[in-house]
């Protein structure tokens, strides 16, 4: 546990209080990405990766359904901090390394760090899907490649560094104390049964959000096909919980059905980076989250007036739509970055439902044509006139023969 003389100066006097709770604190797993046992982050298509892996050339799929030119004609991202509470975000890796110069950072197991590292590499998938810089040797890029990453190792992901409750509440409230204009938080926890895990992460959401104005973007959760229990910081009001799609804009089997899902984002075979240098693949809402993050710092960018509630209200209002309005595990729908970053206009505090489209529109019933015969008409008329030719072909044939036999009974007479 790290000394509140050796954080950073800027933290909040309640931030620093707060971490004499820590060493007794119940643990907050990094299940947001489906954590395995030992709590090792699971990486689903590269479960075996090490480090420094191979960069992965060509364009991830949930890069190809962006039309990334008309996004970054408008906004890359560029003026906003985005904090990533997380198990570390690694420079050593060369996109990412830009998007870390300078900035502040905290560290709850190697304060000196200041979160500038990473031995699980789940935080540096993380911050690569929002803001890892272009690189001719790949396709991969980050959603808001210009923005700036704040780095904080709050959750090691391992046996002997695992965060708590309290460690994720003092993190929020560093992130905010110290400029983040969005914060990322792919974990997720909760107390028995799904319930809120005490007053103090809510706490810190509600000063994060309501005091200093934070776009707090956390992860669903990945249990939706299990227990599917109520997670948190995703619950709590004011927070855009994301859950998983897949290529097909459904949502993952995986990702958590419930009504405070705010919108989907790609979480299925997501390509991101991992310390010390190449690309990855993993599955979960924890790489939903800094999808949905990247937009919003897209937005911050663009409307640096527009307040936290206002740009969580666009990327709701934007998001494409299999239905009208919000359903529970799918919200408002799959993340749209262009159609976010268009939306023009002063956006409310709410998504309204579309208006436009009924709520379940009426099947389409083609009717029969009725202009000239059918095909099963004319089968039946070919079938006729050719019994007709057959019928006519044996009568011309017995009328023959009685013919040929009347002829040689006359002749014979």
């Amino acid at each position: 546990m790290p000394s509140p003389s050796r954080l950073r100066a800027g933290a909040s006097a309640a931030a620093l209080a707060l971490l004499a709770a820590l060493a007794a604190a119940p643990a907050a797993d990094l299940s947001g990405s489906r954590a395995a046992p030992g709590g090792a982050v699971r990486l689903a298509a590269d479960s075996d990766c090490r480090y420094p892996a191979k960069p992965l050339e060509g364009k991830p799929w949930s890069l190809q359904r962006v039309m990334l030119d008309q996004v970054w004609l408008k906004s890359t991202g560029s003026g906003v901090l985005v904090g990533v509470i997380d198990s570390g975000v690694d420079p050593g890796n060369p996109q990412l390394a830009p998007a870390l110069a300078g900035m502040p950072g905290m560290d709850f197991f190697t304060p000196d760090t200041k979160g500038a590292v990473d031995e699980n590499g789940h935080g540096t998938m993380a911050a690569g899907i929002i803001a890892a810089r272009p690189d001719p040797g790949t396709g991969f890029v980050g959603l808001a490649y210009d923005a700036m990453i704040m780095p904080i190792r709050q959750n090691g992901g391992t046996d002997t560094e695992k965060g708590n409750v309290e460690g994720l509440a003092v993190a929020i409230r560093f992130a905010a104390d110290n400029g983040a204009q969005v914060i990322n938080i792919s974990q997720e926890t909760s107390g028995p049964g799904g319930s809120k895990p005490g007053p103090l992460l809510e706490s810190a959401i509600r000063y994060a959000v309501d005091v200093k104005d934070v776009v707090v973007v956390a992860a669903a959760g990945n249990s939706g096909d299990k227990d599917n229990l109520d997670t948190y910081p995703a619950d709590y009001e004011g927070v855009l919980a994301v859950g998983a799609s897949d290529r097909n804009n459904d949502r993952a089997a995986f990702s958590q059905n419930k009504p405070y899902v705010g919108v989907l984002a790609p979480g299925v075979d997501m390509w991101s980076t991992v310390p010390k240098g190449g690309h990855c693949r993993g599955d979960g809402t924890s790489f939903a989250a800094p999808y949905a993050s990247a937009v919003a710092a897209l937005i911050r960018s663009l409307h640096p007036s527009w307040t936290a509630r206002q740009v969580v209200t666009v990327i709701e209002q934007t998001a494409q739509r299999g239905q009208p309005g919000h359903l529970d595990g799918i919200g408002w729908g799959v993340v749209d970055p262009l159609r976010a970053v268009a939306f023009s206009g002063e956006p409310g505090t709410q998504p309204v439902a579309d208006a436009a489209r009924p709520p379940q529109a009426a099947p389409i019933r083609v009717a029969p044509l009725t202009l000239g015969p059918t095909r099963a008409d004319r089968d039946r008329q070919t079938g006729t006139v050719v019994a007709g030719i057959a019928v006519a072909a044996v009568l011309l044939l017995a009328g023959s023969a009685v013919v040929v036999r009347d002829a040689r009974n006359r002749r014979q007479t």
